[in-house]
């Protein structure tokens, strides 16, 4: 059974960080390409970045390259996801998916930036 748990989301003000987690149980994320989405209130689901399998290579929307970077710690089977410089417009709940012959999703974490 494989789960993902993010956790590390909050209210932040405009201009401040936050480091997300998703922590995975029943595979390995190594072995899997991790996405982070997030779901702004009332908007699709898009997708924020990458981190490939194995080689680590990473990628990221436009909306948050420079500002934002996906890691993997393979010790404690968790990807990570650092975000500054946050801005109004990145509230929304981020997700976090292992895509591999089956996809699996964790249940989101909420992430408000405000003053």
């Amino acid at each position: 059974q494989v789960q993902l748990v993010e956790s590390g989301g909050g209210l932040v003000q405009p201009g401040g960080s936050l480091r997300l987690s998703c922590a995975a149980s029943g595979a390995t994320v190594s072995m899997y390409v991790m996405r982070w989405y997030r779901q702004a209130p009332g908007g699709e689901r898009e997708w924020v970045a990458t981190i490939a399998r194995v080689t680590g290579g990473t990628n990221y929307a436009d909306s948050v390259k420079g500002r934002f970077i996906i890691s993997r710690d393979n010790a404690k089977n968790t990807v990570y996801l650092q975000m500054s410089s946050l801005k109004p417009e990145d509230t929304a709940v981020y997700y976090c998916k292992m895509a591999g012959s089956r996809e699996y999703w964790g249940q989101g974490t909420q992430v408000t930036v405000s003053s």
